[in-house]
């Protein structure tokens, strides 16, 4: 079910596994954390439970493992984007709702910069700053289109009855935000 125009109305309450996925810098953590103060659902942030210190991966089996934990929840907002052993499938197969905010690379990219150690309640050794992990980052970014966002495509046309909504700009966030009145996105 494609419901990429029709934010209005739309109940998040009815959902109690909604995925949100993004480009880096999207805004999907903001977004989670306003819409889980709205409808009550926990927030999971992935990459506060991914990267170690040192911005160190875990392994494929481990990643899957806590993976498979987390979506045996009854009531979650998860979001974002790690594939690290192909668990993108197994959130979205668990979701109820996937929200997918596409937004502008070049608006991604001036987010990146800004929110550099400023994401509050997270880790500190995630603290993003100019380096070799935070040009990784931003490689990401600009390859996003071409992989993470691919690999989100194919899930879509291989489960398409999945509820999908796709937000394409701030000012939508925005709007969305309001309609479940939070706060608006600066």
């Amino acid at each position: 079910m494609d419901i990429d125009n029709n934010m209005a109305g739309l109940d998040f309450g009815a959902y109690n596994r909604i995925m949100v996925v993004g480009n880096n810098g999207s805004g999907k953590s903001y977004f989670s954390d306003k819409l889980s103060f709205a409808i009550g659902l926990p927030v999971i942030h992935l990459d506060t439970l991914f990267w170690r210190p040192g911005w160190l991966m875990p392994s494929e089996d481990e990643w899957r493992e806590i993976n498979a934990g987390l979506v045996c929840g009854k009531k979650w907002i998860i979001e974002g984007n790690v594939n690290h052993g192909g668990t993108m499938e197994m959130r979205y197969n668990a979701a109820d709702l996937i929200i997918f905010l596409d937004i502008n690379d070049f608006v991604c990219f001036i987010s990146v910069f800004k929110r550099r150690s400023k994401r509050a309640g997270w880790p500190t050794f995630l603290v993003e700053k100019i380096d070799v992990g935070f040009i990784n980052l931003l490689k990401g970014l600009l390859r996003y289109n071409k992989t993470r966002r691919k690999t989100l495509m194919l899930l879509r046309a291989k489960y398409p009855d999945k509820p999908f909504l796709v937000i394409k700009s701030r000012k939508k966030i925005n709007k969305l935000l309001k309609q479940e009145n939070v706060g608006v996105y600066r």
